[in-house]
């Protein structure tokens, strides 16, 4: 089933306070300052996010998707993980990559697998690629489903942020 922003959108309409990319992009910033950090309170703000968004068991579920698939992008990533502030209106490029391999996973997207070319090192991408499909997955399980990140757009990001480097 195809979304469109303003269908989709919450009331403000901004493509970061939907349902699914917001908790893409909030569990990733969370769950990654709270391995940066070593304290748990960022883990505990995305246990409030996701059970407030999913409920208790499906919270839990897609919390421990979004644990595993972090924890396996941070070993496997070309460099270490660099989230922005909570509930920034700005990506960086990891995590604008890390929002089109979710989204180009829920939607068999040729965008995945340049998101994965450009975040991890190139004999680790299946690794990261499981734990991020079954992350995906379950959202889609749990009725989220992010909007499509074109190919294209992901290209730009990477010209933009690493002129040259594109693969």
């Amino acid at each position: 089933m195809k979304h469109s922003l303003a269908e989709s959108s919450r009331s403000n309409g901004c493509y970061f306070e939907r349902t699914p990319e917001m908790l893409v992009l909030e569990g990733y910033r969370h769950w990654s300052c709270g391995f940066q950090t070593g304290s748990i309170t960022p883990w505990e703000m995305a246990w409030s996010l996701y059970t407030k968004e999913l409920g208790a068991v499906g919270g839990r579920k897609a919390l421990g998707d979004l644990s595993s698939h972090i924890r396996t992008l941070r070993k496997c990533a070309t460099c270490p993980l660099r989230p922005f502030p909570y509930r920034s209106q700005h990506l960086n490029t990891q995590e604008a990559l890390n929002m089109g391999l979710i989204a180009g996973l829920q939607h068999d997207d040729a965008a995945a697998d340049l998101c994965l070319d450009n975040l991890t090192c190139k004999g680790l991408c299946d690794e990261v690629a499981d734990a991020a499909r079954a992350f995906a997955q379950t959202l889609l399980d749990l009725d989220q489903v992010m909007l499509p990140i074109p190919k294209p757009v992901i290209q730009d990001i990477l010209q933009r942020s690493n002129p040259g480097t594109l693969h």
